[in-house]
């Protein structure tokens, strides 16, 4: 064997960035992730690049100069060191659910949720949550076997676009359920609809097949029916801030009967509602299922609307089961009672938008804060205050501004306090960088390793007084006299 090919015992690669700056760019990129602004592998590339000439690391490849960005060759083992990062494809959040999900609005909530069990001493068994789910003719196939290497493989479906039914679902936290009401997009409803529906479910019919205040009205008949609440025995009503929800028709019957309603805050039901949380998934899966085995045991037929109440009787008992309600209650942090089951991660997504309201700045001592240049170093975001500056808009120094930044146990600096009026913010998870000599003045000069100096992460502007006058709704305990007289 020729010396040159004889491997090197302990032969360790040269890399571009040491250990410590490699965690660094790696914690940068999970928390671009986390707050639903994700980086790109060519954006990961070109920031590596850029932090490799901006802080002046050696060792950097001439192809890198060449191509402005890091090879890609670079990238696959940045990964390889790094376990907790890989490709993903994410899913598309809507930023009315991003920006939502706060700790202010979801704090409101279990307040008023407090308020009501230690008042009228509600139990389990009192505690109920509905929502509407939508069952089609038509729903996404499973997964099958096969041909390896097959491009497409295909799955018979009764039509190309299905037509929708409106099932609504009721449970409580002690695991119980009603029977479902379904909404038919039919003018004129037949009982003969929901024949083969499960026992002693309702049904009601309109243009669109959507629940609306007139079908809600029957169905709340129907919770009332099956909960019996007396006014010594209220029961606590979770929902949603559909339209159908807030009618006034309602909100009085409700009242009237002895149900409290309260109301989620917006865009907030995918990690406060039980039915959204740990019961609606599993539902459309079995009914999914349960199509699988209509299509085979009818082959040439198209499923229609009708056949959907004997899909639902099969899919509710396996999904509506008390386990999966149970634990969906205790994981939205209603049963039992938690009001911090949610982490500073589950909040995360809410960082972009996390800005002080117009009402509650403070103008003290802010008319001369200097606006940065543009091509000032900026800090990072939830140390930077020029964040906040705007035309006439005064800032005011939140310590929720600060909640979002990571202690992490190899900071140099106190991530918890603001910095002083003479003292310059000083990035956090961030390390210096040896002292080095000025070729020219031999001058000694610290430099701060932070990927977030060269990109830092979005931040919304200060809110604005007087841009949006449309209603905004909130969490609300519906049936109280001043909520039903402002509906009203």
């Amino acid at each position: 064997m020729k010396s040159g090919l004889t491997p090197v015992v302990g032969y360790k690669p040269r890399l571009v960035f040491n250990e410590e700056q490699e965690t660094l760019l790696s914690k940068y990129i999970l928390r671009s992730a986390s707050i639903y602004f994700g980086l790109l592998p060519e954006e990961v590339r070109q920031l590596a690049y850029q932090c490799a000439m901006k802080f002046n690391v050696h060792n950097i490849p001439p192809s890198w100069h060449t191509n402005g960005e890091a090879g890609k060759d670079w990238l696959t083992n940045f990964l390889k060191r790094n376990s907790t990062l890989s490709i993903r494809i994410p899913e598309a959040t809507s930023a009315g659910r991003a920006s939502s999900f706060n700790r202010h609005n979801v704090n409101q909530f279990f307040e008023k949720l407090g308020d009501l069990i230690t008042k009228h001493n509600l139990t389990p068994s009192r505690i109920w949550n509905l929502d509407e789910t939508g069952v089609q003719t038509v729903l996404n196939p499973k997964k099958i076997l096969a041909e390896k290497g097959t491009k497409q493989v295909g799955a018979i479906v009764s039509t190309e676009r299905g037509t929708l039914v409106t099932v609504e679902l009721a449970v409580s936290a002690l695991g119980n359920s009603i029977p479902p009401m379904f909404v038919f997009p039919r003018l004129k409803y037949k009982d003969l609809f929901i024949r083969d529906g499960p026992p002693e479910c309702i049904g009601a019919g309109n243009k669109s097949g959507w629940m609306t205040s007139t079908e809600f009205l029957v169905f709340m008949d129907h919770f009332i029916k099956h909960t019996k609440p007396r006014p010594e025995v209220p029961v606590l009503l979770l929902l949603d801030n559909h339209s159908s929800h807030i009618d006034i028709d309602v909100i009085e019957k409700a009242k009237k009967n002895s149900v409290i309603l309260l109301s989620f805050p917006p865009h907030c039901t995918h990690r406060l509602q039980p039915l959204d949380v740990g019961v609606n998934g599993p539902f459309k899966t079995y009914c999914s299922k349960a199509q699988n085995n209509w299509l085979r045991t009818n082959p040439g037929k198209i499923m229609s609307i009708y056949e959907i109440p004997g899909i639902v009787k099969y899919a509710f008992p396996l999904a509506v089961t008390p386990i999966n309600i149970c634990n969906a209650f205790k994981k939205a942090g209603i049963w039992p009672y938690n009001s911090n089951v949610f982490t500073d991660e589950d909040y995360a997504p809410s960082f972009v938008t996390d800005r002080p309201m117009p009402e509650n700045r403070l103008s003290q001592g802010t008319d001369n804060l200097p606006v940065p240049p543009n091509n000032r170093e900026r800090t990072p975001q939830y140390l930077d205050e020029s964040n906040y500056v705007g035309s006439n808009v005064e800032i005011e120094t939140s310590p929720s501004i600060l909640q979002h930044v990571p202690v992490q146990s190899d900071c140099r600096v106190d991530c918890t306090s603001e910095p002083s009026a003479n003292q310059e913010p000083t990035p956090c998870c961030s390390f210096q960088l040896p002292q080095s000599a000025d070729n020219n003045t031999g001058d000694k000069n610290t430099t701060i390793f932070s990927p977030e100096l060269i990109r830092p992460l979005p931040k919304a502007p200060p809110r604005l007084n007087g841009y949006n006058k449309r209603l905004k709704r909130m969490t609300a305990v519906l049936t109280d006299t001043p909520e039903k007289n402002a509906l009203k």
